[in-house]
């Protein structure tokens, strides 16, 4: 089996898989009489046709480690974002996409800060929500609508992924 090596979760190195969801470094400005500070469109959600954005709660339980990565899915028609609702963080496995293949190419493993999100591009390569150590919460937004949005696959050889 192979192993992952845990990273931090930085804009740069998950650019190919979506974008960190984080106040730190964006565009901003203040409203409701400068009460509040709005930090606009940290990402942009993918629905294509025929559907919508739908906001929902995900209830990660947490994981067992080491972590015996198996397989990974994908949403082909629309984005995900997961946003932390707990001051914990949590693990991020995506893959690098193979231009003309259904297979995922090479495994990144990032450990997301508690105030830190992702956005899955659509079609990016995952692992599902991997909660660490408690029971956490997340923001979830997602596509509902017409046609098939999740595609999984087993990887040929599982990865570990230990605990951070």
């Amino acid at each position: 089996m192979k192993r992952l090596v845990l990273q931090a979760l930085t804009a740069q190195a998950f650019a190919p898989f979506g974008s960190v969801v984080s106040c730190e470094g964006a565009h901003h400005y203040p409203i409701n009489e400068g009460t509040t500070q709005r930090y606009d469109e940290l990402a942009r959600v993918e629905t294509g046709p025929l559907a919508c954005a739908i906001i929902s709660i995900f209830r990660g339980q947490p994981r067992v480690f080491p972590l015996t990565i198996g397989f990974l899915e994908r949403h082909p028609l629309g984005s995900q974002t997961f946003m932390p609702l707990e001051r914990r963080p949590y693990l991020v496995v995506v893959a690098e996409s193979i231009a003309g293949s259904a297979v995922p190419g090479h495994l990144h493993a990032f450990v997301a800060k508690c105030d830190q999100g992702v956005h899955y591009a659509a079609g990016t390569w995952h692992y599902p929500l991997i909660a660490v150590d408690q029971v956490s919460d997340f923001l979830v937004v997602d596509r509902r609508g017409e046609g098939d949005n999740c595609e999984e696959v087993k990887l040929p050889e599982p990865y570990i992924l230990d605990h951070p």
